[in-house]
């Protein structure tokens, strides 16, 4: 009997700390960035960097993309549970059946720039009559090349349009086989100013909206693990916070940190960092807590994809994004 009771005593004892293991596991989440390491993943690393992940109970992978396209894939095949993506882009794969989502906005002002040799006598759309300007096929911008240069007055035919593949969009400008290259402007001045220090013509100055970089999930997802998630959304807000309060060269120490074997450049990382700050507001995002869309924006940018035949007519902007796992 004393035997019995011994065992039983032990067994109850495992089942305790089984179960307390079990209690203090910490929920999972995979995050599927858009690219390799660069500015606009400053937070998810920083966080990561400081433990803040952990201290929210989540266990996050943060992985290395090859384009916001192959990240909405992924995260709408299942083989990610949230992507950090272009969210204009995400709404091009919602008209092809992805059943996608964005939680939260980080930069809510349209990214998306002509860059031109800093010096150059261009400063608006009709400067650009007569010139090269470089994109390549399948580029969020390829769509809007028309409005765009109808905003200035000018149609495709006053420009010549240079395609090239992705990897070679940069260095084709940096080499001066063009006048011009299409990108967004936060990622690119960074990256050329030793090369060929260049200003932008953004879009958003057009009157075209595209909502830049923020977080997106699957229905599926955001029914299954919208604890989870809003824990991330939490630490996220946070950390861009903490960021742009003083602390961008600490989230520049903290990229490099998550990421040693890249080469990464400090300077360009800062730089494109900073430029950011430009771009988490429009009109009707001012003054709206770190990371809340609103529909008068999305209203905007589905009514500019709906004219570049991107989108079908009448979408509904609540199909693109929910503010449920943002603060108030």
């Amino acid at each position: 009997m004393r035997r019995f009771l011994e065992l039983k005593g032990l067994l109850a004892g495992a089942l305790m700390m089984a179960g307390a293991a079990t209690a203090d596991a910490a929920d999972k989440l995979t995050v599927r960035m858009d690219f390799i390491a660069w500015g606009t993943h400053a937070a998810m690393h920083l966080a990561s960097q400081k433990g803040w992940f952990k201290e929210a109970g989540l266990d996050v992978e943060v992985q290395d993309g090859t384009g916001s396209g192959n990240t909405i894939q992924l995260v709408a095949a299942g083989q990610a549970d949230v992507g950090q993506v272009q969210l204009g882009v995400m709404a091009v794969a919602k008209e092809k059946g992805a059943d996608l989502v964005s939680i939260a906005g980080w930069f809510r002002k349209s990214d998306l720039a002509v860059l031109v040799d800093r010096d150059a006598d261009i400063d608006q759309i009709a400067d650009l009559k007569g010139k090269s300007i470089v994109n390549f096929n399948g580029s969020p911008w390829s769509p809007y090349i028309g409005s765009f240069l109808r905003a200035g007055g000018l149609s495709e035919d006053d420009v010549d349009i240079v395609a090239v593949a992705p990897p070679a969009l940069m260095s084709t400008y940096t080499a001066k086989q063009a006048d011009a290259v299409m990108t967004t402007a936060p990622f690119g001045l960074p990256v050329i100013e030793t090369a060929r220090p260049s200003k932008a013509v953004l879009m958003a100055d057009a009157g075209i909206a595209f909502p830049s970089y923020g977080l997106i999930v699957t229905r599926d997802t955001l029914a299954g693990k919208t604890d989870a998630l809003r824990r991330l959304v939490e630490v996220e807000v946070r950390a861009w916070k903490y960021i742009y309060d003083g602390h961008v060269d600490e989230a520049v120490d903290a990229i490099i940190a998550q990421r040693p074997g890249m080469k990464l450049n400090p300077a360009v990382l800062k730089g494109q960092i900073e430029l950011y700050r430009d771009f988490i507001d429009t009109e009707a995002s001012a003054g709206k807590p770190f990371g809340m869309q609103t529909e008068a924006d999305w209203a905007r940018a589905l009514a500019d994809m709906e004219a570049a035949g991107i989108v079908a007519a009448g979408r509904k902007p609540a199909d693109y994004f929910t503010n449920e796992l943002v603060g108030s």
